[in-house]
């Protein structure tokens, strides 16, 4: 079986994954071209989310339900014929649904209104690696680590948090025999 382990890039680069890009549209990109010339059984995407509230900084996270739900949709001031929310689980209710936009969240109070829709975190990447996935039919599951909640201090919290919690995913993936411990 071809399991692709992939991540975002930048500061979120591990020597086992893939990186495919920062935000929607790279992602996308880069993900598709590699579906078209080497493509996965299985995709792990792996990568750090902000919090909305709920999960606490370092908190791991495994889920196959991304949403693209922007911030003017949370204040009724636009809609979408997009379908914005994607997964790959059986039973929805019982998933962590990770949003994904462009931009991050720097707001209290927004991030409370993604916490009532059930949605718990975001991670940039995570609804086009689902979309990719989904139209080339590949079962998909993301895998993050809690960096910083959504407030005004966010990029400060994840700057101080992306080398923790890096190792922490890495521990995880090794327990979790996603990866060995030489590969890491």
């Amino acid at each position: 079986m071809n399991i692709k382990i992939i991540s975002a890039g930048n500061q979120e680069t591990f020597n086992f994954a893939t990186p495919i890009g920062v935000g929607l549209i790279n992602s996308a990109i880069n993900l598709t071209r590699l579906c078209l010339f080497d493509r996965p059984d299985y995709i792990i995407f792996i990568g750090t989310a902000g919090s909305y509230g709920d999960k606490q900084i370092f908190d791991i996270i495994q889920t196959q339900s991304a949403s693209n739900i922007e911030q003017c949709f949370l204040n009724k001031k636009c809609y979408s014929p997009i379908d914005n929310i994607i997964s790959f689980a059986k039973d929805v209710s019982r998933e962590t649904i990770i949003n994904s936009s462009n931009y991050i969240t720097t707001d209290e109070e927004t991030a409370k209104k993604y916490l009532k829709l059930n949605i718990q975190a975001e991670n940039m990447e995570f609804y086009s690696v689902m979309s990719v996935a989904k139209e080339f039919e590949i079962p998909t599951i993301g895998i993050f680590v809690i960096t910083n909640f959504c407030h005004k201090e966010a990029h400060k919290e994840y700057i101080n948090n992306i080398k923790k919690a890096k190792e922490l995913l890495i521990v995880y993936l090794i327990e979790k025999n996603i990866i060995k411990e030489l590969n890491a």
